[in-house]
């Protein structure tokens, strides 16, 4: 595991990356879209989990152009430093840096993200080329992209009890995307994270299971997951 560079296709701007390689049989290339707080220690720790699955992980730092390195913690001042940079950072951007990580892989590549993370997971999926599948967790910014198709198969997952994301946002998305497998979990937001209040580990397995079993069909693979 290392930290490696990557050059944005938006603009050519160099960013940091934390790559973390396969631990055995490998299965693909994965990229790990960030929450708003950066590629944290916790973000690191799901790169080393998913390495230990076959995947070969690189997880951008977005906001490197904001500043570089940046990670913070779940205070309120890190928080809004981080809701500060996501909304300074152009989702076009995004999407560069996004198919620059997906090129760095070699296939089948599959993308993950978490909160502003499961929106640029989103993104690579409707946008990005070289993406077999995607899983987006509680991407609350979803639904200003949502005319967006995805063109690969993409799973999203949603707390009930998401004060963020209402529920009338997450039917509105289905009903206008009705093959779009979402995953409705009795959890707040950020259930995924056991770094956060709403760390839901019944629920969070369970996403993980069906995040994995979708790349396994995706990615063409045989046997168990």
């Amino acid at each position: 595991m290392a930290r490696i560079s990557l050059t944005g296709r938006f603009d050519d701007a160099v960013i940091g990356a934390w790559h973390e390689p396969v631990q055995d049989a490998r299965r693909g290339g994965l990229v790990l879209c960030q929450e708003i707080f950066g590629v944290t220690d916790h973000i690191r720790e799901l790169a080393a989990g998913f390495a230990a699955d076959g995947y070969e992980v690189i997880a951008p730092s977005f906001y490197d152009r904001l500043e570089p390195g940046f990670e913070c913690d779940y205070s309120q001042a890190s928080v809004a430093k981080g809701v500060e940079y996501s909304q300074a950072t152009p989702w076009d951007q995004v999407a560069g840096d996004l198919q620059t990580a997906v090129d760095a892989l070699q296939g089948p590549v599959f993308v993950v993200g978490y909160c502003w993370g499961g929106t640029a997971a989103w993104l690579a999926a409707c946008l990005c080329s070289g993406v077999t599948a995607a899983s987006c967790y509680y991407g609350r910014r979803i639904s200003e992209m949502q005319a967006l198709v995805p063109r690969c198969p993409t799973i999203l997952h949603y707390g009930k009890t998401d004060a963020s994301i209402p529920m009338e946002t997450v039917d509105a998305l289905a009903e206008l995307h009705p093959d779009l497998a979402i995953y409705r979990y009795d959890a707040g937001h950020g259930f995924n994270s056991d770094r956060r209040k709403d760390y839901d580990a019944d629920s969070a397995r369970l996403a993980r299971l069906r995040t994995l079993a979708l790349f396994h069909r995706a990615g063409g693979a045989k046997g168990e997951v």
